[in-house]
């Protein structure tokens, strides 16, 4: 049998990515990041209450450790960007990437059949892993190693084609994939649209996000009740946050609205009932959204969101 040359494998790799419904793909290697800007962030209490950053910040570092026998990283995006659209009367405001089916289900199963398809190519399926938002990968830094995009301001991932509304899967393996060439360019320049968007002023400067003032890291990471000032940054939000996103040029110009028909919005959640969170038990939780990124801060924490959003709306009114 023909052994495979690198390029032959990574083209093959790529393709049936592609087949899987992925927008863009690439190769890099596993080295060391190496610029220590995690530990600085990690040092000046940026990751808030995200404690697991701290336990994974050594293979976050050094990628190579992640996987036993992996030496590369095959590298996807998937768009999930919808036309933006005024959200119903009386809606809260949910991030787009939460509209549809949970995004670990969706992406998740499209890289497990990828990881098949580079075992049929000769990879080792111990040293064949694949990560979607979840475990020790620092996904942006290798998508952006493996040639997809530049890291933004506002630290999102930019593909000069899809914008930053997609989600970023990787395989790790052992199979021999000719690596791209890193995304060198920088093509922000001067504009701050997104740094100065943000309402909470979570961007302290440039590339770093400081997540204890972010709306997404307080509607969904952090737990317990809010601070009173926390309560009130959170604004008409339920889950998440778009608004860096939102403003974009590079969304405004070539985001364009996702065909993964498992991404479609869903009217319970673009539309939840707030008072109906508020109230609702656990089982009736699960039943309605177990299958959504709902699920991450689970009842108690949608009910607590769902909870500020109305005492926000009141405080509004109140103050007009």
């Amino acid at each position: 049998m023909r052994t495979r040359k690198p390029t032959e494998l990574s083209g093959a790799a790529k393709a049936a990515a592609h087949a899987l419904g992925f927008h863009a793909a690439g190769v890099c290697d596993l080295a060391p990041i190496g610029d220590g800007a995690l530990r600085r962030w990690l040092d000046a209490g940026h990751a808030g209450t995200m404690t697991y950053l701290h336990r994974q910040a050594t293979k976050r570092d050094a990628p190579a450790r992640i996987v036993p026998g992996a030496t590369r990283a095959l590298v996807v995006l998937i768009s999930h960007h919808h036309q933006p659209e005024p959200p119903p009367a009386g809606a809260a405001r949910v991030a787009q990437y939460a509209w549809g089916e949970d995004y670990h289900r969706v992406v998740g199963e499209k890289l497990a059949q990828l990881a098949d398809a580079l075992v049929d190519l000769g990879a080792q399926r111990s040293a064949t892993r694949a990560y979607v938002d979840a475990g020790p990968v620092p996904e942006r830094a290798l998508a952006q190693r493996a040639g997809l995009g530049w890291l933004a301001k506002n630290t999102m991932l930019i593909h000069p084609r899809l914008g930053s509304f997609t989600f970023i899967g990787a395989v790790l393996t052992d199979l021999d994939l000719a690596v791209d060439a890193p995304f060198a360019a920088d093509h922000c320049g001067t504009c701050r649209a997104c740094l100065d968007a943000c309402p909470t002023a979570a961007f302290p400067t440039a590339h770093v996000l400081d997540a204890r003032r972010c709306i997404s890291y307080l509607t969904i990471e952090q737990r317990g009740p809010f601070a009173a000032d926390d309560g009130r940054r959170i604004d008409d939000w339920l889950f998440g946050c778009d608004i860096c996103q939102d403003v974009c040029p590079w969304n405004e110009k070539f985001a364009a609205p996702t065909a993964e028909p498992r991404f479609a919005p869903r009217p319970d959640v673009v539309a939840a009932d707030l008072e109906e969170l508020t109230r609702l038990d656990e089982a009736s939780f699960q039943v309605r959204y177990a299958d959504t990124a709902f699920e991450r801060p689970g009842r108690a924490g949608l009910a607590r969101n769902a909870a500020q959003v109305l005492r926000n709306r009141v405080d509004r009114k109140r103050d007009r």
